[in-house]
């Protein structure tokens, strides 16, 4: 196996989280709160150029696993789900952990049923981009619902 394919699997897997045997979008995404945590405190530029990162890196790391597995979506490839979750939790953070724990669910619960156009989201190509695309609308949907839900509260 070449560097890179070693680099897109141990990215694609999120250093292994996408390896657990049950459960490994949920795994996967539990891999991406300390990352939210570190990012919480930084500047929101900061931020958003991570998720930025972490979603091109992650769409050439689900193309060559992809390629390589010969399967359209590998269900270890689980990148997508650090992306998604890192967006959700970015549109409430600074407003605790009841905050972010709603959006982690909510980003779950999306990106298991994939209501509508989520599920479209899918279908784009190249398909390292679909890997990550239904994601990402997860994420912003569960981000957008939760800020909501906070101004919902009047606790912004």
């Amino acid at each position: 196996m070449s560097i890179g394919d070693r680099t897109a699997f141990v990215l694609g897997t999120w250093f292994g989280c996408g390896e657990a045997r049950k459960a490994p979008g949920t795994v996967g995404s539990f891999g991406a709160v300390p990352v939210h945590l570190w990012l919480r405190g930084a500047p929101i530029g900061l931020h958003l150029a991570a998720i930025v990162l972490v979603t091109i890196v992650g769409t050439w790391a689900a193309q060559r696993m992809a390629d390589r597995l010969g399967q359209k979506d590998p269900q270890r490839v689980v990148v997508d789900e650090v992306a998604g979750v890192l967006i959700a939790m970015a549109f409430v953070r600074g407003h605790g952990a009841l905050a972010t724990s709603v959006a982690f669910v909510l980003f779950r619960l999306l990106d298991i049923t994939k209501p509508g156009p989520i599920a479209r989201a899918e279908h784009a190509r190249p398909v390292g981009f679909g890997i990550m695309a239904d994601d990402l609308a997860a994420g912003l949907a569960a981000g957008v619902v939760a800020r909501l839900g906070l101004l919902a509260m009047g606790a912004i």
